[in-house]
This record gives C-alpha cells, structure tokens and sequence, in this order.
C-alpha cells in the first residue's frame, strides 16, 4: 500500500537508506528536517507521521521539548512518532520505538501499520461528524488512556515469567499463559493488545506460534514481545509490531506500552466505528445496546410477546464489588460475542449485565444463562493485588420470566437483587 503523507524525519543526519525505503513504499511527500528546524517543520505541514531514525539524541533538551509541545498541539487523527531507541532513553514521551539497530525496512513497516491507525481515526472522526444532525446520542470516542482498556497475554515458564507478568500486571489488564497453546487460545477467544513471549519454551515452538500469528490476518498489527532472539524463518514484514526484548521486566514493560496503546486505540476505534454504524444503539466501549436502546426493544418485545403469546426472559449478571472498571468492561465484551442475534443485552450503571432472551421460557434462559456465567467464570480473570496471582470472578445471575402483569419495571425489579445460578 501507498503511504499517504506528509512524513517528516528529523535527523541532524540524512538517512539515505530511509529515504530511500520510503520512496519505495510510495510515501509522498517525504519532508527532511534537523532536529533544530524539527519542531516548526511539523507544526507548519502537520504530518500524518514522524520519525526519528537517529537513536543519538540531540544534547540541546529543549529542541526535544519543542518538538514534543509540537506534536502535542496538533489537532484532527491520530498522528504517530516512530523513533530509533537504545534501552537508555527516547527522544519523546509514547513514541512507536524500533531497535536502535533496526534497518530502514523494519521503521517503513512500523509506519504502514502505525498509519493504517489512523485512517480508521480519520474515518471515525468523518462518520461522526455526518451523523451529528442525525442521531441524539451520538456515541463519543472515549477521552481516556486506552491502556486503561489494554490487556496483555504473557506467556513464559522460566525464571523471568514472575517479574514479567508483575510488571505488565501493574500497567495493563493480565492474561498469564505457560504454554504458547493457551496463548493462542487466548488469542482467539478474547481481546488481547499484545503478546509477551519469555522463556522456558523451545525454539520450534516459538518458531510455531508466531509463524502462526504471521499467518492471520487478524494478527496483523499485534504487539509481539519475544524475550531473546527471534527465529531466523519468521518474516518479520508480516509482524510490523514485533519486537526482540531483553533486559529487566520493567523496561521491557515499557518498550512494549507505546504499541500495546496502540493496539488498544486502534480496537477503540474499531468499536467507535461499530456504534457508529448502529447510529448509536450500540455501546461503544462494550458492543452491547446503551441502556436507552436496550429499554427501547425491551418495550417493543414485551409488546411483541404479548401479541404472539411467546415466552420472553430476562437475566442479571452481577459481578463482586471489588471488581474494576477493566474487568467489568471485560465481562461486557465477552458477553457481547455470547448472545444470540434475536437476544439483546446491556451493561447498566452498576457494571451489572442485563441480557434478554427474546421468545424463551425461563427453563431454556436458565440453561443459556449458565453456559455464559460459566464462560465469564473461566475467563475473566481478575489480577489480586495481594501478588498471590490472579483469581476468578463468579457472577452471581437472577433471571426472571414476563408475567401477564408485568410492566417493565416490574420485570427489572425482580432481577435486580442478584442470587446464585451455579455455572456450569
């Protein structure tokens, strides 16, 4: 694909072959600036990336600062600063890092992936400002740091998997895995931001699991983290986002965040433009309806199942009250890849799920109701601050059937004090 500029590189330095790399991938325009013209460059074009291949930092702090304060006050999509980094410093705050030793193939890469980000900010930002006159309550794209929303997948047995699931556990949402086999299961039944691959596996396994990755498109963009060296077979092209790591966890942690942020954005994004396209009925932060959308068919099947004499249940999911806002989002997303299409659910104010089973007798809802809280007590995990590892949430479920009586508040009031259905 084309990379749609303007592109600045600030270097004191000309990098031909980056230059170069980019006139390749059909980048246009390319626009070279010293780190003393850096900062007034990117403020005067407003580019759709930087980049910053020269891991030497300039010694002058304050033509850091400016650029920074440059970058900061750029308005419209998402903008990235891709940088050449050494494990002793950066030139700015949430740059996209690549190896100090990285060749010029690797930052073009990085770029393409860091761009096709912002597209989708681009074409998020453009729906919503088309849907303004149309939709009330047009969903906002939450102001938020995404790593309040990012969960990482560490996957180790030796000696480091300790320090680094600590580590990412401090910073982000927590998956712990000892087999690279139920990472990938993981991978495919949750939304993770990123991967972090230590040690205790073999090399044909690793070799395996990210030849994998490589292989699914879905995979793509993922911010991978191998500790050591990465197999020679791997077409890195095809992983812009991994990266060979060593060092202490915490600075791994760190090298990691910039791109698991990004990850995390770009799923954001991806939910924004879902409720988007749902013209608000959709929640964006958890793909279930809003609450006013969920009341609004709520209303219309109760009538439904009055006309048509069919069965209509209803099922509260409550979760315990130390649980926090990360994982109780969690419990929403999954609970939103559960449902069937002629159900409809919620995430209501106290972080509790509300879940319609349209045409369904309170048998049969008692039945589904105990696979979900099943799955959601498997695989929510929640981290114990404690450091004795992570524990399971048990959702407590109250379900309730349409009498002849009923008024909608009525039939929310009697699930609105959870008691236990045993998962299965």
């Amino acid at each position: 694909m084309s990379l749609q500029g303007p592109v600045v590189v600030i270097a004191d330095q000309k990098d031909a072959d980056l230059v170069a790399a980019l006139a390749a991938a059909d980048a246009f325009p390319v626009v070279e600036a010293s780190w003393r013209d850096g900062a007034s460059a990117a403020a005067r074009i407003e580019p759709a990336a930087v980049l910053l291949p020269d891991h030497v930092l300039p010694d002058d702090v304050l033509l850091r600062e400016k650029l920074a304060r440059a970058v900061a006050a750029m308005h419209g999509p998402y903008m990235p600063v891709i940088a050449r980094i050494t494990p002793e410093g950066t030139a700015l705050d949430d740059v996209l890092p690549v190896a100090a030793d990285a060749p010029a193939d690797r930052i073009v890469e990085r770029l393409a992936a860091a761009l096709r980000v912002r597209t989708q900010h681009a074409t998020a930002l453009r729906r919503a400002e088309s849907l303004t006159a149309e939709v009330e309550d047009l969903p906002a794209l939450p102001d938020t740091d995404p790593l309040d929303d990012a969960t990482v997948v560490v996957a180790g047995r030796g000696r480091s998997y300790p320090a680094l699931a600590t580590a990412f556990g401090e910073r982000v949402g927590l998956i712990g895995a000892l087999a690279v086999e139920t990472a990938a299961k993981y991978l495919a039944s949750r939304d993770v931001d990123g991967i972090m691959i230590g040690d205790g596996f073999g090399w044909r396994a690793v070799e395996t699991f990210l030849s994998a990755l490589s292989d699914d498109s879905r995979f793509r963009d993922l911010p991978v983290g191998v500790l050591g060296d990465v197999p020679s077979t791997i077409d890195r092209s095809r992983l812009p986002n991994l990266e060979r790591l060593d060092g202490e966890a915490p600075a791994m942690v760190e090298r990691m965040l910039p791109l698991v942020r990004q990850h995390a954005f770009e799923a954001r994004l991806r939910r924004q433009l879902t409720a988007l396209d749902a013209k608000g009925l959709l929640d964006s932060q958890t793909g279930l309806f809003t609450v006013r959308a969920f009341l609004r068919d709520l209303d219309k099947a109760v009538t439904d199942t009055r006309e048509r004499g069919i069965g209509l249940s209803i099922a509260r999911f409550s979760f315990p009250p130390e649980i926090d806002r990360r994982a109780s989002l969690d419990a929403a997303r999954l609970v939103s890849r559960l449902v069937r299409s002629v159900d409809f659910a919620c995430r209501a104010g106290d972080g509790s799920i509300l879940l319609v089973f349209s045409g369904t007798g309170l048998r049969h809802a008692h039945v589904v109701a105990r696979r979900i809280a099943s799955v959601l007590k498997h695989t929510m995990l929640l981290s114990d601050n404690a450091g004795s590892g992570q524990i399971r949430i048990d959702p407590a479920v109250t379900l309730a059937a349409l009498k002849s009586n009923d008024t909608i508040e009525s039939l929310l009031a009697r699930v609105s004090e959870p008691t236990p259905v045993a998962a299965a």
